[in-house]
């Protein structure tokens, strides 16, 4: 009976040690996960470039008094259809009248001075210097009085060409400095609107003067309008942080675009860009225009690197940026994956 109950004590402790050995073996042991791959290959590819922004006219301009004073007319209202040469505003005019008039006053005496001085040294009265500091006394009456006139001229605002009025910054009675903007006014009579958009600094560079572009507004549902881009920044726009680019519209419907309506273009630059197009199903989670996604070099380890996403559309993603290292692009199997992960490659043995 002993020797019975020994015989079963020793065959469960070497049971017991098998499993702890087998235990052991499998913890040891790393998985090995299959994944499916496709070679990568950088093409050449004419990428489009999708930006927003707002109509305006490439000549809005604000108009403003020469000099400071009191507002005495504002003739139009915000929104109202200006002629070139049309009367827009006036200051009250008592002050700058009564300096026009006093320089007038003062070109007549320096003249009477003048011809006094003359005479006098014709008769050998006055001297020379006399005779030349009335003339200089009577230039500078001249441009004086050359100067009141023109501040007379610019106390008033006229329309500079036809259009629109944008915004009125002043109104009747109120006291403004020389410079102070009383009214902006663009061109929109000549039908010269442009689309103003950030862009990237990625795409600024991708974007040449001339390219095409697609513009399409809410305000005309269905419609879309040719345009190319004008204009590009040489500097970043410190308020939105982007760079800012002019697209031109070639022939804009009348009467249907204002100043500050939403526009979004499809621009279609004429340089190609090298880049990736990979599978949707193989990228990770990511934002901001990047990604993630598991690549190998040795069909044996699976790394994860970060990757730059231009657009997804059609299935594919556009990758400009991540893989020039990479060999392989794991398309099957990545949610399975951790970096380092030890991979085989279906189909190979």
């Amino acid at each position: 009976m002993n020797k019975i109950l020994l015989t079963a004590i020793t065959a469960s402790f070497v049971v017991l040690i098998s499993c702890k050995q087998a235990k052991k073996i499998e913890t040891n042991s790393e998985e090995i996960i299959p994944v499916e791959t496709i070679t990568l290959q950088q093409d050449s590819i004419h990428q489009s470039i999708y930006a927003a922004g707002q109509f305006t006219t490439d000549d809005e301009t604000n108009l403003a008094f020469k000099n400071g004073g009191v507002v005495n007319r504002i003739y139009v209202k915000e929104g109202d259809a200006i002629r070139k040469g049309q009367l827009l505003a006036t200051l009250n005019l008592t002050e700058i009248n009564a300096m026009a008039e006093q320089a007038s006053l003062a070109l007549q005496k320096a003249q009477r001075d003048f011809e006094r001085a003359s005479n006098l040294y014709k008769d050998s009265v006055a001297t020379l210097e006399q005779m030349q500091n009335a003339k200089t006394a009577l230039d500078v009456a001249r441009q004086q009085y050359n100067s009141a006139g023109f501040n007379q001229t610019f106390s008033e605002i006229r329309a500079t060409r036809n259009g629109f009025v944008l915004h009125k910054f002043a109104n009747e009675g109120q006291i403004v400095g020389p410079g102070t903007p009383i009214l902006q006014v663009n061109g929109a009579g000549q039908a010269n609107w442009i689309l103003k958009a950030g862009v990237s600094d990625y795409q600024w560079a991708a974007i040449k003067t001339g390219d095409k572009a697609v513009i399409t507004t809410d305000a005309l549902p269905g419609q879309s309008m040719i345009a190319f881009v004008n204009k590009k920044s040489e500097g970043i726009d410190p308020v939105s942080g982007t760079f800012i680019i002019q697209l031109q519209l070639n022939n804009p419907p009348a009467g249907k675009i204002a100043s500050g309506l939403f526009g979004k273009a499809t621009i279609n630059p004429s340089q190609t860009t090298k880049a990736w197009a990979i599978p949707y199903d193989a990228l990770l989670d990511g934002d901001a225009g990047n990604g993630y996604v598991f690549i190998t070099n040795d069909n044996t380890t699976a790394h994860k690197v970060k990757v730059q996403v231009d657009k997804i559309e059609n299935g594919q993603v556009v990758v400009s940026g991540g893989l020039e290292n990479a060999k392989a692009l794991i398309v099957s199997g990545s949610a399975y994956l951790n970096e380092g992960s030890k991979v085989k490659v279906k189909g190979r043995e």
